[in-house]
């Protein structure tokens, strides 16, 4: 893989995948982004140059853990794009990969020509995701054969009585199959102090987020799947809000993983909108 030197010398990987014009991806996690795969094929259209944050991946574990913090990882992209000799760059992120790329147009805007977030994660612009939200959702799939352990343990940790997080895990995927079970196991986080210190006090500053988001001229995506529990379609549309210029879509029966759910559909919405 080749690296790159973020600003306190930390090398950092990333992968480059297909031809054409490139588009910078940010995993979610933070964990190794080989989970991203090829985007379901977006990768025909778009030349995907997907990074590894610090410490996970084929990326070196930093000297300073606190530069796990999700605003510090701002640096490292602004790095890379440097890296790369590209004057602006198209971006896009998944998950909390969307707080980093949220924070990133912010400080950089004229950087960015087109943001597109996958499964928006709204910590950066302080959007809250109620339980009764996440109720709402799960209910959507109280047909599936899964349905009643899932919901008892989705239960339980809304109320702060349990911690099963294994037993939600098919809320995340418009199907719980055996592509989807395969992909839960391979996606998981390994670096717990990354995931811990993501959002360690003073990542989030949501007032200066949204008041430069407010400023941003560039066209921006907003895609949620219709089951996403995760990132649930209603705080995606609050999020479209702060944006001049953006565009949700919402898949209809995808999760938190839209190109494995219908991959057709979600690079036909990607690629027409990065063009």
């Amino acid at each position: 893989m080749p690296t790159f030197p973020a600003p306190d010398g930390t090398r950092l990987a990333y992968r480059v995948i297909g031809d054409g014009d490139p588009v910078v991806c940010l995993p979610g996690g933070p964990t190794d982004s080989v989970y991203l795969g090829d985007l379901g094929g977006l990768s025909t259209h778009r030349q995907l140059i997907i990074v590894d944050f610090r410490g996970t991946g084929g990326s070196a574990v930093p000297e300073d853990t606190s530069s796990y913090r999700c605003d510090r990882l701002v640096d490292d992209v602004e790095a890379l794009r440097e890296h790369l000799g590209l004057s602006r760059m198209d971006l896009l992120g998944h998950s909390a990969g969307t707080n980093v790329a949220t924070q990133y147009v912010a400080r950089y805007p004229k950087s960015v020509s087109k943001l597109a977030l996958i499964g928006p994660g709204p910590r950066a612009v302080g959007i809250a995701i109620t339980g009764e939200m996440r109720h709402e959702l799960a209910q959507l799939r109280k047909n599936e054969p899964w349905f009643p352990a899932a919901f008892a343990a989705l239960e339980a940790i809304t109320e702060g009585t349990g911690s099963d997080w294994e037993a939600i895990a098919p809320f995340f995927w418009g199907r719980w199959d055996a592509t989807a079970r395969k992909h839960h196991a391979a996606s998981q986080p390994s670096n717990k102090e990354a995931v811990a210190l993501f959002a360690a006090e003073g990542a989030f500053h949501p007032e200066i987020t949204r008041a430069a988001l407010a400023g941003c001229e560039s066209p921006v995506l907003l895609l949620a799947g219709e089951f996403d529990l995760n990132s649930p379609p209603r705080s995606a549309a609050e999020f479209a809000t702060l944006f001049p210029h953006a565009t949700l879509v919402v898949q209809p029966r995808a999760g938190h993983y839209p190109w494995l759910d219908d991959a057709e559909q979600f690079v036909a919405t990607t690629a027409a909108f990065l063009g």
